[in-house]
């Protein structure tokens, strides 16, 4: 079992660091200084930091050509624009340390470094090495760094994603619906609504009929949800609509249920057909689908954290990872970086009564992968 003990204070700074310099996944050269401060850590302990295009950087510790290797999953960006600091400045209230990005994923990328460096000291590494992808837009879909993961992940033993646990129960992550977004762009005849509305095709009444008809959708009890979440048309209140727009969220826990919504929706039309329909968009992320590989990592850490003095569950969550696009092709384990709660809101922080033993859990699962 690891005798390595978390310096609690450094990574209270270093967190600080990393927090209060902000990183808007729309600002990417904002994200790049928060990376260029974890490849200046990553090269302080050795490690080949190489730039991939669009911004990923690629963080390898020991690896050998041929090698399989650990792969652990971070990003760099947040939700959070420019100015947040101001009105949610980091501060210390009892064990929890607030701070926007701190628990998504700013704590996780700490953590890990403060593993990494206690690898350094005692010289000891995973066999194969590790390498890290840190991604600059998993906030906004990863649309520039998914090809790296997929392909570093063909050469993965594993891959550990330090996302934060679970809020409250942090438990770890062992599923996670697919997530994708669809457009429905719908084109109307325009007329005047008070003396020829029967020459006009209404948009907004075509698009009504889609927020009813896709939602109907969803099927609970398979873990798939369909919300239309954003609706705009028309041009004037006494103008029957030409135009309208309508952007749906879709989750599902299966790849079959995102054939399914993905047919379904790209083969809706409206019941006036004067009005076009045109649909955009898709599935963005793969179903994270729970598997004995995925369960078997967990295990690990369960006895880890059993043997650490702490009980650890796991749980499959709604929202997407990078983790999902390396479930379908290597072993992968969520949820490994640092416990606290408020993602994406203004009461973000991580406890600071229970970082130390996630952190000690990540060392020794590791070194046990």
């Amino acid at each position: 079992m690891t005798d390595m003990e978390p310096d609690l204070n450094a990574m209270q700074a270093d967190l600080r660091t990393l927090v209060e310099t902000e990183s808007p996944s729309s600002d990417p050269t904002a994200v790049a200084r928060v990376t260029a401060i974890i490849e200046d850590w990553a090269r302080d302990l050795g490690a080949a930091v190489h730039a991939l295009p669009g911004g990923t950087a690629e963080l390898s510790f020991g690896v050998q050509e041929g090698q399989k290797y650990l792969l652990i999953l971070a990003h760099a960006d947040t939700v959070w624009p420019h100015g947040t600091l101001a009105h949610m400045p980091m501060n210390e209230h009892g064990a929890r340390l607030y701070g926007p990005g701190s628990y998504d994923m700013k704590g996780g990328i700490v953590g890990l470094f403060e593993v990494l460096r206690a690898m350094r000291r005692d010289e000891r590494w995973p066999t194969g090495g590790v390498k890290v992808l840190v991604s600059p837009d998993e906030e906004i879909g990863s649309g520039s760094s998914r090809g790296h993961i997929e392909a570093a992940a063909q050469q993965a033993r594993a891959v550990l994603v330090i996302e934060p646990p679970v809020a409250d129960s942090h438990n770890l992550k062992t599923g996670r619906k697919g997530t994708g977004n669809y457009v429905l762009t719908l084109s109307g005849v325009a007329s005047h609504a008070g003396n020829r509305p029967e020459l006009g095709a209404s948009a907004i009444s075509a698009a009504a009929e889609a927020v009813l008809a896709l939602e109907a959708l969803a099927d609970h009890a398979k873990g798939t949800t369909v919300s239309a979440g954003l609706i705009q048309g028309g041009s004037a209140a006494n103008v029957i609509a030409a135009s309208a727009r309508l952007e749906v969220d879709v989750r599902v826990a299966t790849v079959t249920e995102g054939e399914r919504i993905d047919h379904a929706i790209r083969s809706w039309k409206p019941g006036n057909k004067r009005v076009r329909v045109e649909v955009s968009g898709g599935l963005n992320r793969p179903p994270f689908e729970e598997s004995a590989a995925t369960m078997q990592l967990f295990g690990q850490a369960q006895q880890i954290a059993a043997d650490l003095g702490f009980q650890l569950g796991h749980e499959i969550v709604g929202g997407g990872s990078d983790g999902n696009f390396t479930a379908p092709i290597a072993p992968t384990l969520d949820g490994l970086g640092a416990p606290g709660d408020g993602a994406h809101a203004s009461h973000e922080h991580i406890r600071l009564d229970r970082w130390a033993d996630h952190v000690k859990m990540l060392h020794q699962l590791m070194l046990e992968v």
